[in-house]
């Protein structure tokens, strides 16, 4: 097996944000087989925070997609985009690898000008045409049963790597902390349990129903902290629509809109236990170390995309067509009723165990 030891490697994972951080154990398996490595990364803007300044990365590459898809000059996009392949270039790297294996990755990969181009097998798009190895899994890339992190240490074994755990490293955000938010969260009453609610994400299909997440917090909003987070704007609505079924307390805290990726960081280091459907909301938890998570699946499988940990609890719909893996409910009638399968009795059972 090559030695990669005073190798350079170009590990192309753009986007989205969990998807990213289930991809930054390879980094992590291939530094600890390989301490003289050099591991540079390419991905877009918007997953872009778990990768810059993370200490087992060297240099970035930021695609800033967000504004590009907002500009109308698209031959400025193209100039900005080649002047990112020249720079990938100039590295002349010894392994370039797509984990992404879509398209827009593949062509990255193409024109790196790397030595040895790896992906995995089954990339979407014929992404494979640009490699010139490709890793035998066996199987699909979106087996729903082989979670995302071991497809992609795969890639580390294939490379030599022994030590194949689980391990995610992130940067140091303790310097980008908003002190308002911190003191928030300092001064909650000590003597309740701390739970944070993150109920949105990006596939209508994900999201749990709004009746659900109010019964969770009007039972627990007079027994323990209640922390809500979220994105702005559509995100933010969910959040003030559920609140709208939950008579006041003094025990919740909506920070709905108003938290950034570090923020978030130091609240989920902070809870007791963080709520969530699958979403990047959730992936962070986990790459902060949040002691307890339990995660929610309608239309993603669990054995694919849940946290790791032995206290995270990953629970499922008993729709009998979940989980389907598409963005759209492809039922003519009962559209999206696998959300309404869960009851809330069972989050709530839940909780009370992880809490006591």
């Amino acid at each position: 097996m090559e030695d990669l030891n005073n190798k350079k490697i170009l590990i192309i994972r753009l986007s989205a944000l969990g998807d990213t951080l289930h991809t930054l154990p390879l980094a992590n398996a291939l530094k600890q087989q390989y301490p003289d490595v050099q591991i540079d990364w390419a991905v877009e803007d918007k997953a872009a925070k778990f990768i810059i300044a993370n200490p087992l990365l060297h240099k970035i590459y930021v695609f800033p997609r967000k504004k590009w898809k907002q500009s109308k000059n698209k031959l400025q996009n193209f100039t900005e985009f080649f002047e990112i392949i020249k720079e990938i270039r100039k590295e002349k790297y010894d392994i370039v690898i797509d984990t992404q294996q879509l398209m827009k990755s593949a062509v990255i990969m193409g024109l790196s000008a790397g030595k040895r181009k790896i992906t995995l097998d089954d990339g979407r798009e014929f992404s494979w045409i640009f490699s010139n190895e490709i890793i035998k899994t066996g199987k699909k890339q979106f087996d729903l049963y082989t979670h995302v992190v071991k497809r992609n240490l795969e890639i580390a074994k294939y490379l030599g790597c022994t030590d194949l755990t689980e391990k995610i490293i992130i940067p140091d955000f303790s310097a980008e902390y908003n002190q308002e938010i911190k003191y928030l969260i300092d001064n909650l009453d000590n003597t309740k349990k701390t739970i944070v609610i993150s109920p949105a994400t990006t596939w209508d299909n994900k999201h749990w129903h709004i009746k659900g997440w109010a019964e969770v917090i009007r039972e627990f909003k007079d027994k323990a902290n209640i922390i809500l987070t979220s994105n702005g704007g559509k995100e933010r609505e969910l959040v003030l629509r559920i609140l709208s079924f939950c008579p006041g307390s003094e025990n919740i805290t909506d920070l709905s809109g108003r938290t950034t990726i570090a923020d978030l960081i130091y609240i989920y280091k902070k809870a007791d236990v963080m709520l969530s459907p699958d979403s990047g909301s959730a992936n962070c938890a986990w790459a902060a170390g949040c002691k307890s998570i339990i995660t929610l699946f309608f239309a993603t499988s669990a054995a694919r995309t849940a946290p790791y940990g032995d206290n995270y609890y990953a629970v499922s719909s008993s729709k009998d067509c979940s989980p389907c893996m598409h963005k759209k409910c492809k039922l003519k009638d009962d559209i999206n009723n696998c959300v309404y399968k869960l009851n809330s009795d069972k989050i709530i059972n839940i909780l009370k165990k992880v809490l006591q």
